[in-house]
């Protein structure tokens, strides 16, 4: 029997003739065929709606068992069983599970939407909310209820039957609308790839570059170099390829994903839009952004963009020094008549300058950051830091060989407290990008906490024949921050379902994601993994320190680039009319120029790939700023490692029980000060990215 093993399905008397209605673990991944999709799903949805309309008709004592415990539970089996379907569509889709999941997730949707509109649940919470049981609640419990009742009014409980019925229909419409817009970015970006067969074509590429390249093309049985628009494969020649009409044309294919038939978003980002826009005005908000913050730390959309903005304000004037100093390096390179830079030169012209400052290449780096001795460094890490280790369990199905598993448990042989998958390479049949997800989300109950389940998965530089995975360190830096969205699912110790975990305020979500990739950046921590994948030798001490030294090379462009992906998001969905400012990806390609350093073509429609606030029905939506709301709080909160030491067990544990097992048990900010003692101080982020100026940021995470 596996480590860990959860038997929900057992308690809620479900039979097992479908995999979908096993909750144990490990998951039956091995087990899931397309056509189980549609009658295992349908058939959860009939008993989740039963326990709905159970509830609302509720004729027991209202108390917090017979009402919010019951509501917190009660889509379980259907919430696990989809969310292993949407994960399956995601990293090992075939036609017949993505027509399988297609033809469900309207329906789960239309369910989900119906919860917060039922008026007879909705009366029930709130008649249990004006009772003596209700009046005694504390804690996890008190903020169940409270966020309860904001959260379906903030849903539409209040609203007449028109109002919630139109709800419903934008709820659906939005859900098929984004679903098929991740299958487009997916699909277009599968269709790209370019063949270079002669050896003077791909000079520049580093040797990694070149093998991977070549690999690929033998796997397509070509001869020659193949390229494609995954990110192991289009970073690299962006960065050192010598044949600028290359990189253009590579450029111009990422820059213009999925704005062609038959896999054109262009029609499907004017329909989301014009959606989101009517929900809010249907829910009685301004705009949409108002509508996603109004649970989360920033409170409005306005206060939101506020934050950027000043942010930007601290950041533009050594922004456009930064781009001055790479067009001087041009035409000292090439003479005073160089042509103006271009979106595709602006990484190989910053490469060749960051190797003259500093005398770094950054593909020096990769033969010290070999795959499993970086996860093996990792694990060793949240050991010394939160008491826990991490073991892989050996022959557990998953949906490709390629997936490990491994087991947490609380040091010297102590409970399991989660479990996990990861799948690290790019696939095919795999999306872009990299994440968490969540299965199994458990709960300490009567003392004792059920494991948690979930996965992270990534696009990393796969192994190549001979060589195991050689990473950037960048993609070092993206495994800790997976990781540490894992560690806050499966350390969690709440109650309540619905406030465990990952599910926090999208602004501060990524704090235990984000803190993590400091680690990658100190000696004492590198020493543990970053050995040479031959020698074994640690990274050399001149290397570290070059690598310490051109950290914040360009740190201001990188800035502004997050700025301006958090400020056209925010604009999209307060701002944006199509009557006045007409086609979506224009507008965007207009609000992005300010934030890029070249100017953008008029074709540029990275918008229409944009995933984060396109594939989902919310997801970061009006909600991207989170990113650096959270990277301020992460650059403060890791100031009390830097004091008491990196592998401080006092720090470790009092950012783990104030932060990773709490989960939403309490208001983030009230979390944060019982980690660091204090509100967070935003010049912690703008010293680090080495634009610590007199005047002051405040994010107004009070």
């Amino acid at each position: 029997m596996a480590a860990g093993r959860v038997t929900l399905n057992r308690a809620l008397g479900m039979n097992q003739t479908n995999p979908l209605f096993d909750l144990n673990t490990p998951l039956p991944f091995d087990r899931i065929q397309a056509g189980d999709v549609e009658p295992g799903v349908r058939e959860l949805l009939g008993r989740a709606r039963a326990a709905l309309e159970a509830l609302g008709a509720t004729s027991e004592p209202l108390s917090y068992r017979s009402v919010l415990e019951r509501l917190d539970t009660m889509t379980e089996p259907l919430d696990c069983a989809f969310g292993i379907v949407k994960h399956l569509e995601a990293v090992s889709t075939t036609p017949e599970l993505r027509a399988a999941h297609n033809a469900v997730e309207p329906e789960v949707s239309e369910f989900h939407s119906k919860i917060r509109l039922n008026g007879e649940l909705w009366n029930t919470i709130k008649q249990y909310s004006g009772t003596n049981d209700a009046a005694t609640l504390e804690g996890a419990r008190r903020r169940f209820l409270t966020k309860t009742i904001d959260d379906f009014r903030r849903h539409g409980a209040d609203l007449d039957p028109e109002g919630k019925g139109r709800l419903a229909e934008i709820d659906v419409e939005l859900a098929k609308l984004t679903t098929k817009f991740a299958e487009n970015v997916l699909d277009s970006t599968n269709e790209y790839e370019l063949y270079i067969e002669s050896e003077a074509g791909v000079a520049g590429l580093p040797p990694s570059a070149l093998a991977a390249a070549r690999q690929s093309a033998a796997q397509k049985q070509r001869e020659g170099w193949r390229f494609t628009l995954q990110a192991p494969s289009i970073t690299p020649v962006l960065m050192y390829l010598n044949d600028g009409g290359v990189r253009e044309q590579m450029w111009r294919a990422l820059s213009t994903r999925a704005t062609a038939a038959p896999h054109d978003n262009g029609p499907l980002l004017a329909r989301i839009l014009e959606l989101r826009r009517e929900k809010s005005a249907v829910l009685g908000y301004k705009h949409f952004a108002d509508y996603s913050t109004a649970d989360r730390m920033a409170g409005t959309g306005e206060r939101a963009l506020e934050f950027l903005e000043r942010l930007k304000a601290r950041t533009e004037a050594r922004f456009y020094v930064e781009n001055e100093e790479l067009t001087a390096f041009r035409r000292r390179l090439e003479g005073p008549a160089a042509p103006p830079l271009q979106p595709w030169d602006v990484a190989w012209y910053a490469e060749k300058l960051r190797a003259e400052l500093y005398d770094f290449d950054q593909e020096a780096l990769r033969p010290y950051f070999p795959l499993e001795r970086v996860i093996a460094g990792m694990f060793e890490i949240v050991r010394r830091l939160y008491g826990v280790e991490v073991e892989e369990e050996r022959g557990v199905p998953a949906w490709d060989a390629e997936v490990k598993y491994y087991v947490i448990r609380e040091e010297g042989g102590g409970p399991v407290l989660g479990s996990f998958y990861a799948d690290w390479f790019p696939r095919e049949n795999k999306r872009g990008g990299a994440w968490m997800d969540a299965f199994v989300t458990g709960r300490v109950k009567d003392g004792h906490a059920t494991p948690h389940v979930g996965a992270i998965c990534g696009n990393l530089t796969p192994p190549l024949e001979g060589t195991p995975a050689l990473l950037t360190h960048r993609e070092v830096e993206t495994i800790f921050h997976e990781f540490g969205h894992l560690l806050h699912h499966c350390l969690s110790k709440v109650e309540v379902r619905s406030l465990a975990g990952t599910n926090v305020a999208w602004d501060f979500v990524e704090l235990p994601s984000q803190i993590m990739e400091n680690w990658c950046w100190e000696r004492e921590a590198l020493d543990l993994f970053a050995r040479h994948w031959q020698t074994g030798a640690p990274l050399p001490q001149d290397l570290f320190e070059k690598m310490r030294r051109a950290r914040t090379f360009r740190a201001a462009n990188a800035q502004m680039r997050q700025l301006g992906l958090g400020i056209v998001d925010l604009v999209l969905h307060m701002q944006y009319e199509p009557q006045r400012d007409g086609d979506v990806a224009s507008f965007a390609r207009g609000v992005m120029q300010a934030f890029a350093p070249a100017p953008l073509p008029l074709d540029y429609a990275m918008i229409a790939g944009f995933t984060h606030l396109f594939a989902n029905p919310v997801g970061y939506a009006a909600g991207y700023y989170s990113y650096k709301w959270a990277e301020v709080l992460d650059a403060d909160a890791f100031t009390r490692f830097r004091r008491e030491g990196v592998f401080s067990r006092e720090a470790g544990r009092a950012f783990r029980d104030n932060i990773l097992a709490r989960g939403d048990s309490d208001d983030p900010a009230a979390l944060y000060r019982g980690f660091m003692g204090r509100d967070p101080d935003p010049e912690a982020l703008i010293d680090r990215l080495g634009l610590l100026e007199p005047a002051a940021v405040d994010n107004g995470a009070e």
